[in-house]
């Protein structure tokens, strides 16, 4: 079996895998203790994969070392794309995995990867599997943060299924102001892919998938775990034991 651990700016999440399909999956905060061992107890583990755009305790890396074939995803692997980005160091590994995981699902094809997180970001390869790079922008929870540190009387909100676009009191406005922005943001973007190419697949992931699928007009592959398929599919390419 393979374990995938990625971690990111909000979660750290614990995939296992059997071949390609997902047994398992775990989410933990970043104040939460993981019992590494508890979970090499009731699965028979050969190979792991390390996406970090945070901080993992060396601890587990170090255990990860001895109980498995390790690989730590970094832009010198084994990857399915020709990266045309210009900064390559500076390419976050969770975009990696996911442009990876469109040319596992989608190859040969137009497709734009939109991960809605802590960021939202926006992950573009052509039908010849070229990667040609996107946009980063704050996510929903920072823009709500981001209101209440940079001002001085706005209040924090709280994300629910707010739907309308007049708000009429200062938290409703603000839930209008940030949803609406979203929305409006990822269709506008949207459109503008799709004058430039034709047949664009439009893979929708990230934490907050689920909550803007509903409120999205365009036709969209909403997948919360394409990021850990492309590193378990990334994983089997680039292991060598």
């Amino acid at each position: 079996m393979n374990l995938i651990i990625d971690v990111g700016n909000s979660l750290l999440k614990i995939a296992i895998f059997h071949k390609s399909q997902l047994v398992v999956k775990y989410d933990f905060s970043k104040s939460d203790k993981i019992d590494i061992d508890k979970i090499f107890k009731n699965y028979s583990i050969i190979n792991s994969i390390v996406s970090n755009v945070s901080q993992i305790n060396p601890d587990i890396l170090t255990y990860l070392e001895k109980q498995t074939n390790l690989v730590l995803l970094n832009n010198k692997l084994k990857f399915p794309f020709k990266n045309l980005y210009k900064t390559k160091e500076t390419l976050g590994q969770d975009r990696l995995a996911l442009i990876s995981a469109s040319c596992f699902d989608f190859p040969n094809e137009n497709v734009l990867v939109i991960d809605a997180g802590s960021c939202i970001t926006f992950d573009f390869k052509n039908d010849k599997n070229e990667y040609l790079g996107g946009s980063i922008s704050p996510g929903i929870s920072m823009r709500i943060k981001s209101l209440n540190s940079f001002t001085t009387n706005l209040p924090l909100v709280t994300l629910d299924n707010y739907n309308e676009l007049i708000g009429n009191d200062t938290k409703s406005s603000i839930k209008s102001g940030i949803i609406n922005g979203v929305i409006s943001e990822i269709e506008g973007v949207i459109d503008r892919y799709e004058h430039m190419f034709e047949n664009i697949k439009i893979v929708l992931t990230g934490g907050d998938a689920k909550f803007l699928l509903k409120r999205i007009k365009n036709t969209i592959f909403a997948d919360q775990n394409f990021l850990l398929k492309g590193l378990n599919n990334l994983l089997q390419v680039n292991n060598k034991k």
